[in-house]
């Protein structure tokens, strides 16, 4: 049986919100089966907003979640790691309105997964197998699910920035493939923009130290971590956002210049067209076990 997994200890860490500037505790906590990925609010009387597309709250830069009236921000790195390590059930703990942006990776957030551990739990996971195309799009703006016995994600981008024209790339996310490959890569901004983000109140956590700043002519800041580290964080925010569904996916993501908003309106459209995929065991229903616990994870396994 591929069961549900949730962590084998509690774990935290502190940074700042990328937005709004402010200082905040993280504290990512065990949970039972079926529980999901739930935020609690520990300054606001410990209110719960469950981690699905129908608390989503906001969506012009980052991702937003809210339920009466208690909202938590810029949420999508943490829940791409969660979701890429096949953590099911976890309770988030936070006393500000958003997640720490750490290095403006995943990679943070991975290791916190991995110094907690895994525990296995006595229920089987389903995950939602697309078996009909669903697509959207908005102006010049794709995206689409596609039948396929994995989830991979297609993405390109186009800016018009001499140092970031076109860039496009397809990963199989595993456990392992996105640790290494799209976990490290930071969100990024161009200097231009700056300024009026900052204006608006928002970015007034960022810094060189948690994103890719562009200049005209080039990256402001530290070496790149891979040459297309732009479009792989675009993978990063896509894989966080689709997480929203509530069930890990069995279908190949393809997305052209989307972003979050056009992330979340789809991952809300996956499951209104409910023709288009079915729920699923591993091992069950001739579906492969796909996301078997991986050699290094089978260890801390319970």
């Amino acid at each position: 049986m591929d069961a549900q997994r949730t962590l084998r200890r509690q774990i935290s860490c502190a940074g700042i919100g990328l937005h709004s500037g402010k200082k905040v505790t993280l504290l990512l906590k065990p949970a039972p089966a079926e529980f999901g990925i739930r935020f609690r609010r520990t300054d606001l009387g410990d209110h719960e907003v469950p981690a699905t597309v129908s608390h989503l709250a906001g969506f012009q830069l980052a991702t937003g979640l809210a339920r009466n009236e208690v909202s938590v921000e810029t949420v999508e790195h943490l829940l791409a790691a969660l979701v890429s390590m096949s953590v099911d059930n976890v309770l988030i703990e936070l006393n500000s309105p958003e997640v720490p942006i750490m290095d403006g990776s995943a990679a943070p957030f991975i290791y916190l997964i991995q110094e907690a551990g895994l525990k296995a739990l006595g229920v089987p996971r389903k995950y939602l197998k697309i078996v009909r195309p669903i697509a959207m799009s908005r102006g010049d703006k794709r995206i689409a699910l596609y039948p396929s016995d994995h989830f991979k994600v297609t993405y390109s981008i186009s800016y018009d920035h001499p140092l970031l024209r076109h860039q496009s790339r397809t990963i199989r996310i595993t456990e392992e493939s996105f640790i290494e490959e799209v976990a490290p890569a930071r969100t990024f901004t161009f200097l231009k923009d700056v300024e009026m983000l900052r204006q608006n109140g928002l970015a007034l956590g960022g810094s060189l130290e948690n994103a890719i700043v562009l200049g005209e002519t080039g990256v402001l800041n530290n070496a790149l971590r891979f040459e297309d580290e732009f479009v792989r964080h675009k993978i990063l925010d896509a894989v966080g956002d689709l997480a929203l569904v509530g069930r890990p996916v069995i279908g190949h993501l393809v997305a052209h210049r989307a972003g979050h908003a056009l992330h979340t309106e789809f991952a809300a459209k996956i499951l209104e067209e409910a023709a288009s995929w079915r729920l699923v065991e591993a091992g069950v229903d001739g579906v492969p076990l796909t996301s078997a616990v991986p050699v290094k994870a089978a260890a801390r396994l319970a």
